[in-house]
């Protein structure tokens, strides 16, 4: 686990039987490092929805014209 100068402590109530699942999950050795990387997977996937959808925008921008060769694509 990478340490951070910006460290600051917090005071949660937290399932337990949810914690112990995911650092299971997750491999951690601590709470905390349970926490850190679960934060570090959502800013990951949330970082991935942004630039997929940036990617989506620029696709359906480009005016390209798909053709839908088998015939299973509907159109809304």
């Amino acid at each position: 686990m990478a340490k951070t100068q910006n460290r600051i402590r917090k005071h949660f109530q937290l399932d337990a039987a949810k914690l112990k699942r995911a650092q299971k999950a997750l491999r951690a050795k601590t709470e905390t490092e349970t926490i850190e990387r679960a934060l570090n997977l959502v800013i990951a996937e949330h970082r991935k929805n942004r630039l997929t959808h940036e990617a989506n925008v620029r696709f359906v921008k480009s005016g390209i014209d798909i053709k839908d060769v088998y015939g299973t694509v509907t159109r809304i």
